[in-house]
């Protein structure tokens, strides 16, 4: 019986990550938001790999493990975006949309959920996937808030950057767009070149980064090396098309 809840406790673990890490965002602590959204991923890595060695999944695990990711990975950076654009600079024009337009972060929230909808039945994305996941758009948009504060707080012209970056985050979890997954049936070179460069890179982007500003730099990591992902991944399928319409 113990054997059997192992896997659930840990996505419990994940879930209460996410309520910790929308308590902070909705400090504006984005520093503490974004830590407890790594916590929290860290713990939804764990929950499958227990999972699978463990020989226990259950549907009901599936059901959890998705309503977990949505608010460690849906809820939480949605909230972090919240909290910013109640306290950013806006254009005289649009002054008066202050106290409604913050909530507009939560349309990243229902897309989350639904992308997290579509993985549980699309066949597709057992080695990939298709559109962006989840970790991967809150490890984006925590580590962008937390670099461009300064910069987010004071510029009028960053408001709609922000909000357009909510509607094309919330397209991104939804499309249809390939992406690799850190998943590996061999080790050797051939077939892994793309994971194995990305992994490079990214990390030496966060060794620079640690190094230059310690844990804060490891949190701001996170936008250039997701950003880095997602051109990875939109080079691979300009190729790949280019190479069925030359073939």
């Amino acid at each position: 019986m113990i054997k059997k809840n192992i896997p659930n406790s840990i996505t419990c673990c994940n879930l209460i990550s996410g309520c910790i890490a929308t308590y902070f965002a909705f400090c504006n602590d984005l520093t503490m938001a974004l830590t407890w959204i790594i916590i929290g991923a860290v713990f939804d890595f764990f929950d499958g790999m227990s999972a699978r060695a463990l020989h226990v999944s259950s549907p009901i695990g599936k059901e959890l493990d998705s309503l977990a990711d949505d608010v460690t990975f849906g809820v939480a950076p949605s909230t972090m975006i919240f909290s910013e654009l109640g306290v950013m600079n806006y254009p005289s024009a649009v002054e008066g949309l202050r106290t409604i337009l913050p909530f507009v972060a939560y349309i990243m929230a229902a897309f989350s959920a639904l992308r997290l909808a579509k993985f549980n039945l699309d066949t597709r994305q057992a080695m990939g996937f298709i559109g962006l996941p989840t970790p991967a758009n809150a490890l984006f948009w925590g580590g962008l808030l937390i670099g461009m504060q300064p910069v987010i707080e004071t510029r009028e012209w960053a408001m709609p950057i922000v909000v357009i970056g909510v509607f094309f985050s919330s397209w991104l979890l939804i499309s249809e767009l390939p992406m690799f997954a850190l998943k590996f049936k061999h080790w050797g070179w051939q077939g892994n070149q793309l994971r194995y460069s990305f992994v490079a890179t990214a990390a030496a982007i966060f060794i620079i980064a640690i190094i230059a500003h310690g844990w804060k730099g490891f949190l701001e990591a996170w936008a250039p090396v997701i950003a880095l992902y997602l051109i990875i991944c939109v080079i691979a399928q300009l190729n790949g098309k280019k190479a069925q319409k030359e073939g």
